[in-house]
């Protein structure tokens, strides 16, 4: 039986051969072919990463979804934006990323998608009881067919047809050309630019550097081969500890920008010409400026965890500001809810709908930002340096219990409101005062609290932790 803690809030993850094996991804390919058929859907495109497991679990999980009689279109090795453009191209019912993203290289996982949508939360669990339950759709006849179509997209439009026998497997190897010449003709640059881009190895590797080039960009590579063991670094970006050798690179003057990558190249990470990292609130803040020219009186979506000052500025550029709920998951099913084109947030996910799809998709934040670049001779340093000067904290986690995580949180916050702060609780608790913000909310994906602090002064963002700190020790 399945190890029911793998399946996470936003995804299913794990580590390879104590969480996972090729029997795993077979039970959580019949569970989500399950699930894609009882909603009426039918057809699947299946992607991977650079792990040395995913070629075998891509296989485990489409045997999986074929028993269950859906047809599968595997389009290979690719980033996750690029499974989800392929989604969108193809026209398929539903899509798989198997990924671990911007974890160790003893893990994978797998990404689901219905439509363009990511299954997450309840709908997750939903797949872990049909595999406790042994609830599958089971297709009698277990001979499926395979072919091949390299290069047109048309060729295979999924049937929407339900029959009772095993599904088809199709090959597509073209996607990451067409994606490609998408995001090189959404972009135009006035200028070149010269960049350096650190991939940590991921997929994204070999399609940034080549969409930059196609531009008129000078890039120097690093670490943009495939390797899934990742022998230089840790694949996140927004960590500067793995960003290190692209901090010393950019700390050499020659390049404008430096641009990092995650395992699966949907998080962003910048360095500046100085060699000084940007937070994901402040590179959102560089490309909601942009978008804000064209689109006045606009939202703009951000998690919880963003500076106050990103707030503020949207506002004073003419945007909506939104705060909203953490998790990438979480802010993709608010702009579809809401309508709205624009969000991001700390982790470095960046979802751009008014010139593009919708997703998070670092390969065209990076495009993106570059082209902001192009449109200006203020180096990438200077881009925010009229905001007011803050202090903060970087993401602090406080291991606590699983089962009263929850708890923890709104008593902290009870105790805040009470003494008549600002609350805002849409996830977990971030108390607002005249000189800065903190923030204790509950990980979704472990038994932890993470924590963040802002304020006007080092001396005062000590104490604004100190306090909410005081509390949390009172209530854990």
């Amino acid at each position: 039986m399945v190890n029911a803690q793998i399946f996470r809030q936003y995804d299913i993850r794990g580590i390879v051969d104590i969480d996972l094996n090729v029997e795993v991804l077979t039970l959580i390919g019949k569970a989500f072919g399950t699930y894609v058929r009882r909603k009426g859907k039918k057809s699947v495109v299946i992607a991977g990463d650079a792990r040395l497991t995913t070629p075998a679990y891509k296989t485990a999980f489409t045997e999986g979804l074929l028993s269950t009689g859906c047809d599968v279109t595997d389009v290979g090795i690719c980033a996750s934006p690029v499974l989800y453009f392929a989604i969108w191209k193809l026209g398929t019912d539903a899509g798989v990323m198997i990924t671990a993203s911007h974890n160790p290289k003893e893990y994978n996982g797998i990404k689901l998608n219905l439509g363009m949508s990511s299954v997450f939360g309840e709908q997750i669990q939903e797949i872990l009881r049909l595999i406790q339950n042994n609830d599958f759709i089971q297709i009698t006849n277990h001979k499926s067919q395979i072919t091949n179509h390299p290069t047109s997209p048309e060729v295979i439009a999924p049937s929407l047809a339900t029959g009772t026998t095993m599904g088809v497997k199709k090959e597509f190897s073209g996607i990451i050309d067409i994606y490609s010449d998408y995001i090189v003709d959404n972009i135009k640059l006035d200028r070149p630019v010269k960049c350096i881009v650190d991939a940590g190895n991921g997929v994204g590797g070999p399609i940034l550097p080549n969409i930059l080039r196609r531009l008129g960009c000078e890039v120097k590579e690093m670490y943009c081969d495939l390797d899934g063991t990742f022998p230089n670094h840790h694949p996140d970006p927004t960590i500067e500890a793995y960003m290190t050798d692209l901090i010393n690179e950019m700390k050499k003057g020659e390049y404008e920008v430096g641009l990092g990558l995650d395992g699966d190249a949907d998080r962003i990470g910048v360095i500046d010409n100085k060699g000084k990292m940007l937070f994901g609130d402040q590179i959102l803040n560089i490309l909601a400026r942009d978008y804000l020219k064209k689109n006045q009186g606009k939202t703009v979506l951000a998690d919880v965890k963003c500076s106050k000052t990103l707030f503020d500025d949207i506002k004073k550029k003419g945007g909506v500001p939104l705060m909203y709920k953490t998790g990438h998951s979480n802010i993709k099913g608010k702009m579809k809810e809401d309508g709205i084109e624009f969000g991001g947030e700390m982790s470095g996910h960046i979802f751009l709908g008014d010139r593009y799809l919708g997703y998070d998709d670092a390969i065209y934040a990076s495009a993106r930002f570059v082209e902001i670049l192009s449109h200006t001779d203020t180096k990438c340093s200077d881009l925010l340096s009229d905001l007011p000067k803050m202090y903060n904290t970087p993401e602090i986690r406080f291991d606590t219990v699983e089962e009263t995580k929850f708890q923890v949180v709104d008593k902290v916050r009870d105790y805040f409101v009470k003494e008549g702060y600002e609350v805002n609780d849409i996830d977990g608790m971030r108390v607002t005062f005249d000189d800065g913000w903190g923030l204790i909310r509950a990980s979704n994906t472990q038994p932890a609290l993470v924590m963040r602090f802002e304020a006007t002064t080092e001396e005062r963002l000590k104490e604004i932790k100190e306090m909410i700190e005081e509390q949390l020790e009172k209530n854990k």
